[in-house]
């Protein structure tokens, strides 16, 4: 990673920063304070011995000792007030930050979570938010204090003694340069180490999402082969980093030993020649000694804010994605009297970076109230164009619109309240049915609840759980039939009454007898409900009061299930390869 997008994404976190900035500045100064304390008392402890020892003055000897006590208390309150300043902005700094990736993710589109592993979007809200707490409540300040400490430190020596200050400069000068040049080195590492974790949590996520599956066709040790792999890939980084800074440190560590060591040879030659005192040479060396935090901290400081560098280009790499999907900047609204009326006009789209269309063109109207069947060959784009009503990715030509409106033309908020919809793979959350069923819906009652539940055919079963509405039905609801969690995904769709209800298959874990009756609950209950139903099966195909045949991403056909068999070939052939009954043909 190049210095300079290091610095300038640290840079960006100014916005973030600026409120409390107050309260990080008065952290700075308190341990500025506090290091100036420090080197406060080895000038009093050179007073004492050239003063009360040496002319054994004992009268103001207390008052001395006093003083360093003193100095001392003051250094370790202001210590504390640093920490008692810092750790409540670092903290809400990390909050917002963290709340802010969280917001982003929701708003960014489909098709960037299906390129990003859930592992590294994970290992960016966590580790790397911590990453970026640690620096802004320890190593950014330190490592402005610890620099104007050295430098005050080496300005303290210099007026002591000019020997003990030069002699301290020629050893800490060095360590600048070889913490300079490793840091590069440490940054590509410190950026390597990151993204591996960020792919170890994916493999551990998929592993117990898809632990059934591992168990079921014993492939267990397969995953496990591919996290050690990864494990120790880690481990190797992890390795080259504690090599490069065992370097470091080896050099942090021995050249402030030689600089007090040269310092007790010469100042000792002083003292004997009498060009210094014993309180300088005393001072000299307790300030030399004091220096060695600072001094040593330097490159492990350097190291730790270029870690932070990087886990802030890895957050805003998420930041920065575009938000593709958005309100428009002048909305217009739905009519009052709107009745539900979707259209299709001419409908492309192509997914972000490929060269073929999946949808080439596509012209469909669902009238008012009407249930419309989309079926189609795998691969056809039914799927695709379901996601579209609902603006989770966007239509590349053409539009969609609804009661003459086109939804790119109305705020999201306002679309999506009167859009269910079901997909094909249920997706429930760790928490209670109620939770999972109104999603946050506001001014919803266990009535509204539970007719939907009715309407789903999911109300009998849920009763039958321990808590009923109350039962937490565990992650990605596993502890549910794939029955049960489709219904209860049908349930959430139709909850608030939708005008338009479009669903990619939900039904496909029902048996037949409960699909049709989920089906006949939906159409005699959701009357006037306008309904984009992708459909496998037959059963579902002849409820509906049109079937629309997608194929090569057009629609080729529509009409009722009985004038498509009879004048269909394409739909013929299609129903025969639907699995709970045979194609009929009308006569």
């Amino acid at each position: 990673m190049e210095r300079t997008g290091t610095v300038a994404a640290l840079r960006r976190l100014a916005p973030y920063l600026r409120p409390v900035r107050g309260r990080l500045a008065g952290s700075a100064v308190a341990v500025l304070g506090s290091m100036v304390c420090g080197l406060t008392i080895p000038l009093v402890i050179q007073h004492i011995l050239d003063g009360p020892v040496a002319h054994r003055q004992t009268a103001v000897l207390p008052w001395l000792v006093l003083a360093v006590g003193a100095l001392g208390a003051g250094e370790a309150v202001l210590f504390y007030t640093r920490r008692k300043l810092v750790a409540g902005p670092s903290t809400l700094v990390e909050a917002r930050m963290r709340a802010d990736l969280y917001a982003h993710l929701q708003r960014l589109p489909i098709s960037f979570h299906d390129r990003w592993p859930s592992g590294q979007l994970l290992s960016r809200a966590v580790s790397d938010l911590s990453t970026l707490r640690r620096f802004i409540a320890f190593a950014g300040i330190f490592l402005v204090v610890n620099s104007l400490t050295l430098v005050l430190g080496l300005v303290v020596l210099f007026v002591l003694s000019p020997v003990l200050g030069l002699i301290t400069l020629v050893c800490s000068a060095p360590l600048i340069v070889i913490s300079t040049r490793y840091e590069s080195t440490y940054s590509v590492l410190a950026r390597k180490s990151q993204d591996q974790v960020g792919d170890l949590a994916t493999v551990v996520e998929e592993s117990v999402l898809g632990v059934r599956v591992l168990k079921a066709f014993g492939r267990g040790a397969h995953l496990a082969a591919r996290f050690a792999r990864q494990a120790r890939e880690l481990r190797g980084t992890e390795i080259a980093k504690a090599r490069l800074l065992s370097v470091l440190w080896g050099a942090i560590l021995l050249l402030p030993e030689l600089g007090i060591a040269a310092q007790l040879l010469f100042g000792t030659i002083g003292v004997v020649d009498g060009t210094m005192t014993v309180g300088t040479l005393v001072a000299g060396i307790t300030v030399a000694s004091y220096l060695r935090w600072p001094t040593d901290s330097i490159g492990w400081l350097l190291a730790e804010t270029n870690q932070a560098g990087t886990a802030s280009v890895r957050y805003w790499e998420v930041r920065d994605a575009e938000v593709t999907i958005s309100d428009p900047e002048s909305p217009r609204a739905l009519p009052a009297d709107g009745v539900g009326a979707v259209r299709f006009d001419g409908v492309r789209f192509t997914h972000p970076g490929a060269e073929q269309a999946v949808l080439m063109g596509v012209d469909l109207e669902l009238r008012p109230g009407e249930t419309v069947a989309l079926v189609g060959p795998t691969g056809s784009g039914k799927s695709t164009l379901a996601v579209l009503v609902p603006r989770l990715a966007d239509v590349t030509g053409g539009r969609i619109t609804v009661d003459g409106v086109d939804v790119r033309d109305l705020r999201l908020a306002e679309l999506r309240s009167v859009i269910g919809m079901a997909f094909e793979e249920p997706v429930l959350f760790s928490a209670s049915v109620r939770e999972n069923v109104a999603l946050g819906m506001a001014d919803v009652g266990d009535d509204e609840i539970r007719q939907a539940l009715r309407i789903a055919q999911a109300e009998e079963f849920v009763d039958r759980l321990p808590w009923g509405l109350d039962t937490r039905i565990g992650e990605e609801g596993l502890s549910l039939s794939g029955g049960q969690r489709q219904r209860l995904a049908l349930a959430r769709a139709v909850l608030g009454r939708p005008k338009v209800l479009v669903l990619d298959d939900p039904l496909s874990a029902l048996d037949v007898h409960t699909e049709a009756e989920v089906e006949r609950a939906l159409r005699s209950v959701l009357s006037g409900v306008t309904a984009l139903v992708v459909a496998h099966r037959p059963s579902t195909v002849k409820l509906a009061d049109r079937v629309a045949l997608l194929d090569e991403g057009r629609i080729v056909a529509v009409g009722t299930h009985s004038e498509l068999l009879r004048h269909s070939a394409d739909y013929r052939d299609l129903m025969s390869t639907m699995d709970d009954e045979p194609a009929e043909v009308a006569s």
